[in-house]
């Protein structure tokens, strides 16, 4: 499988738009001329990518809470009334919050 067949597929179905890639020539050792094999890598985010990352830097988790969570599902104490969950749908399908 060609991995670069599936990131321009991954990049069509986001839409972003096919970046033009110099021709790089190859020295005898096989690394691209002008480059060394240890300083050539590189990466970068997209759009999406760059939101994703904000958007989690941003966010109001509260670790404690979490912690707090895992570990009554690992004990297998966590309980949630259907009550609760039922009438949380509920306000989701109306569209209203409480």
């Amino acid at each position: 499988m060609d991995i670069r067949s599936s990131l321009d597929g991954l990049k069509s179905l986001l839409g972003v738009p096919p970046a033009a890639t110099p021709p790089q020539t190859r020295t005898t050792t096989g690394t691209p001329a002008g480059s060394s094999a240890l300083t050539s890598d590189r990466a970068t985010l997209s759009g999406a990518g760059s939101e994703v990352a904000s958007t989690a830097a941003d966010s109001d988790v509260r670790p404690e809470k979490v912690a707090g969570v895992q570990a009554a599902l690992a004990a297998g104490t966590y309980n949630v009334p259907a009550s609760a969950v039922a009438s949380k749908m509920v306000d989701a399908m109306l569209g209203g919050s409480r």
